[in-house]
């Protein structure tokens, strides 16, 4: 009985560390829009210098947007890793394993 808690330790802890790290790609998708729009605003005032101000003002509300998106899921993976709810369940579940 003993080794089916430690295997459902190690299954929780292994899908946790899976799950983290799918979550941590979700930082790719606002890495790559804000420098999608970084390009863009370059372009926007390259055309129009006199409109720098609103585009820059944009610009950066915009890759603040963004960048929330890469915060959540930075926040989704340490829950997972650190603060796992999961594990919390599980061995109260199952019992203590002692040593995991």
């Amino acid at each position: 009985m003993d080794e089916m808690k430690i295997l459902a330790n190690a299954i929780v802890l292994g899908a946790s560390a899976l799950g983290a790290g799918t979550a941590m790609i979700a930082g790719l998708g606002p890495g790559i829009g804000e420098g999608f729009c970084g390009g863009k605003a370059v372009e926007a005032i390259g055309r129009q210098p006199e409109a720098s101000g609103a585009i820059t003002r944009t610009m950066i509300i915009g890759d603040a947007l963004a960048e929330t998106t890469g915060l959540y899921a930075l926040v989704v993976a340490l829950l997972l890793l650190y603060a796992n709810p999961i594990i919390s369940k599980l061995t109260e579940l199952i019992g203590g394993v002692s040593g995991v």
